[in-house]
């Protein structure tokens, strides 16, 4: 029995150990996915912290507007109740609307936090993670777009797709070109909340340009098929026929007018 509990008296500190290095070991290997789960959740919070500092900065400006209209007043000889010039009172009514427009923007981002803590309650395991359909929805776009690339058809329908100087095209491209910049190699890339927001948004404005550039390429081709004209038009195909023959149409004397007499008078008056 002593030696049993000399053993353990000495080495009692393994078990522990083991313990935690197991613990280490499965936060080492499990922590990635769980990061990669929670990135949206990141995301959306890290929104509502932008659109609190965008309110702040808003209701700064007010204040400023307010500020200068007021210095603006003392100067012009500080009467009470004279009215505020029109210059100072048109920046108080945009310092106003920016205002109201980021305590907007602030309410939806709160919403929509709130809509991501639901769905990320919900989603399970084996939920795509939110940067693969991220990657998903970009590589939808970029197929989208491929096919007028390599489809003659569609090349030769809608030229315009291919052409970067026009603005719409261009400014697809453009689009195409950022988002493509922040693009991580993998759906397992470590990102943070503010890159991957930036990476969102630069998606957004992908697929929105590219919906622009889409529809002006069709209205564009749909204008020049309608406004096809031709000079004369062309002439009437008639099938050979086998020639027949005519009996002599009767014809009907047209009537007449009486024409006065041109005789000379007679020498008898």
């Amino acid at each position: 029995m002593e030696p049993v509990l000399f053993f353990l008296g000495s080495w009692w500190w393994i078990a522990p150990t083991a313990a935690g290095l197991g613990a280490v070991g499965y936060g080492a290997v499990t922590m990635p996915r769980r990061r990669a789960r929670r990135l949206e959740l990141d995301a959306a919070r890290h929104d509502q912290y932008r659109a609190y500092q965008a309110l702040q900065s808003a209701r700064a400006d007010v204040r400023a507007a307010r500020a200068d209209a007021l210095s603006a007043k003392a100067a012009r000889g500080g009467v009470p109740f004279a009215a505020t010039p029109p210059e100072e009172r048109r920046a108080i009514q945009a310092a106003k609307a920016a205002e109201r427009a980021a305590a907007m923007h602030l309410r939806a981002s709160r919403d929509r936090l709130k809509a991501v803590q639901v769905r990320f309650a919900q989603s399970g395991r084996s939920a795509p993670l939110p940067l693969e359909q991220l990657l998903a929805r970009h590589d939808a776009i970029a197929a989208r777009w491929l096919v007028y690339e390599t489809d003659a058809g569609a090349a030769l329908s809608f030229p315009q797709m291919l052409d970067a100087r026009h603005p719409s095209t261009h400014a697809f491209l453009r689009a195409q070109h950022d988002a493509q910049r922040l693009r991580p190699a993998t759906a397992r890339a470590k990102m943070t909340a503010a890159q991957f927001v930036e990476y969102r948004d630069a998606v957004g404005a992908m697929e929105a340009a590219f919906d622009v550039a889409e529809r002006d390429a069709q209205d564009t081709a749909r204008r020049g098929v309608a406004g096809l004209r031709w000079n004369s038009p062309p002439p009437a195909v008639t099938p050979p026929t086998t020639a027949q023959p005519t009996s002599p149409q009767p014809t009907t004397a047209q009537p007449t007018w009486p024409v006065p007499s041109r005789r000379a008078p007679s020498e008898d008056h």
